[in-house]
């Protein structure tokens, strides 16, 4: 007997169905096609004791299992579910009228109870775009599949649930979650808070800078400055996440397996990985590809802690994602998009000895030890970061303070009118949102400037020798600090504020 199952494999941030054909016919062997990886060829000693421990058994026949289509590779072990139900099926040791209605996915203990899957959330929205009635899945995925509406979502926690399900009629618990009172619910301010920071005024003012337009930043200080602390509070002055990104955020996450027993993301990402990261971790891949750091760290923050100390190779491969914002794997049989929008933020000391900046100190460093050092930074990296800042050790007087600072609500509160001004400024164009976006056309439309601004950049353009791209960030960068202040046109207060953001550019540093 021929039957029908669907399951569903992911590929990027993207789903596609895949139908499991079941046949039982005369003689002995089990057959499985369909391009499986090792997983899944492994599953039928998962499903024999899974079956067996819930009195149920696989017949002792020929199995042939197709899983089509034949030609798309196929990974992992959450199709354990959708090929026990389907030979159950094909051997009438179950009713089947229903099943192909469905959508089924999970994996199988030896007891029959289910583990979690990866990439529940873009399965329920291709399952939804397909006219599935259902999709039935593990219960630890079941809120993330959920913010899915028009979709009857089944969370499940043993495989007998299921088989009650379709062959007695036994109703299985719906799930549902209001999508925007969850999204709402959960919008919880950040626990890093700019106003547990003690002076470093001029750090904050560029920290609000790049978080109104979205510019990566480096910040350049000795050990112990503050550095790492300051990163950590940006996400807490950057607007609040879209229901649109929080979907975006989600997808990616649950291709991971990231999201647990939880639904929406409303927080957006801080991620930090080591210094050792390889570039397949960082920038996504592998012979299954899998989104790395930078699309895990999409409409949020990714910092680098110590820069020069990462490998120049892995760092080097940013390059093309920090301009298109996406990153693109290719194979031989296919290719993979994963998108990667995000703030970078990076961290370094001055010198090898750290405390090239630090007045208080003696520089222990020879200029060439200097230059060895930041040249692991290559130019065209340093020129795709917007807003370069100097950051010096805080004086006693300073920590010892009782009074503290401006809290990161305040900070927010100007942040978020800016990008509300960016938004309406761009609300024509399909792929820009913020400044930090902006291509050279844009620029030139969004950034115009009067006479004393243009000899203000012509004679520090030359004085410091800067690319054409740095010309570029400037004028991104001064069009944000005009948004903050509420003013429609740029002038020469604005690019001279920008221009002092370009710390790595000025000599004695990279040449």
């Amino acid at each position: 007997m021929l039957t029908k199952v669907y399951g569903s494999a992911v590929f990027g941030v993207e789903a596609t169905t895949i139908t499991v054909e079941v046949n039982i016919d005369k003689g002995i062997g089990y057959h499985l096609v369909g391009l499986p990886d090792n997983a899944i060829k492994e599953s039928n000693y998962r499903i024999a004791a899974a079956l067996q421990n819930n009195g149920y058994k696989i017949p002792g026949k020929k199995i042939t299992i197709n899983m089509a289509p034949a030609d798309l590779r196929k990974e992992g072990s959450a199709y354990d579910l959708t090929l026990a139900l389907g030979i159950l099926a094909a051997s009438s040791q179950i009713k089947s009228e229903n099943i192909e209605k469905y959508i089924i996915m999970g994996e199988l203990s030896l007891d029959g109870s289910l583990q979690p899957i990866k990439g529940a959330l873009p399965i329920a929205i291709k399952a939804q775009e397909e006219g599935f009635t259902g999709f039935i899945l593990p219960t630890a995925n079941a809120k993330e599949a959920a913010i899915v509406g028009d979709l009857k979502v089944y969370g499940v926690d043993n495989i007998k649930q299921v088989l009650e399900f379709f062959d007695q009629g036994v109703p299985l618990e719906q799930t549902i979650i209001d999508t925007r009172e969850e999204f709402y619910k959960s919008l919880d301010f950040p626990e890093f808070d700019f106003s547990d920071v003690k002076g470093q005024e001029s750090i904050k003012r560029c920290m609000e800078i790049a978080a109104a337009g979205g510019h990566n930043i480096i910040l350049i200080g000795p050990p112990g400055a503050g550095k790492t602390m300051l990163a950590k509070r940006l996400p807490s002055i950057l607007p609040p996440m879209t229901l649109h990104e929080a979907l975006e955020t989600t997808k990616i996450h649950s291709v991971v397996g990231k999201i647990k027993n939880m639904g929406l993301m409303s927080q957006r990402p801080f991620r930090s990985p080591h210094h050792t990261i390889s570039d397949v971790a960082l920038v996504g891949g592998g012979a299954y590809p899998q989104p790395g750091e930078i699309s895990l760290s999409h409409n949020g923050v990714l910092f680098l802690d110590e820069l020069p100390e990462f490998k120049r190779g892995v760092l080097e491969v940013m390059r093309q994602p920090l301009e298109d914002r996406e990153v693109t794997i290719s194979r031989a049989r296919f290719t993979v998009t994963y998108p990667s929008s995000f703030m970078l933020v990076a961290s370094m000391n001055p010198s090898p000895g750290g405390y090239f900046n630090d007045p208080d100190a003696p520089v222990t460093s020879s200029p060439a030890e200097m230059q060895r050092y930041l040249s692991k930074i290559s130019g065209p990296l340093l020129d795709r970061i917007d807003i370069h800042i100097e950051v010096t050790p805080v004086p006693f007087e300073k920590l010892s303070e009782e009074r503290k600072g401006e809290s990161s609500v305040d900070i927010r509160k100007r942040v978020t009118v800016a990008r509300e001004i960016q938004t309406k400024r761009f609300q024509e164009l399909e792929n820009v949102h913020y400044n930090a976006q902006m291509n050279t056309k844009q620029i030139r439309e969004y950034c115009k400037l009067d006479d004393k601004s243009k000899a203000l950049l012509k004679n520090a353009m030359e004085r410091l020798n800067l690319s054409a791209r740095a010309y570029d960030r400037i004028l991104k960068v001064a069009r944000t600090i005009a948004d903050l202040a509420g003013e429609q046109a740029l002038n020469e207060n604005h690019i001279s504020e920008a221009i002092q953001y370009r710390s790595l550019d000025r000599e004695g540093w990279l040449g």
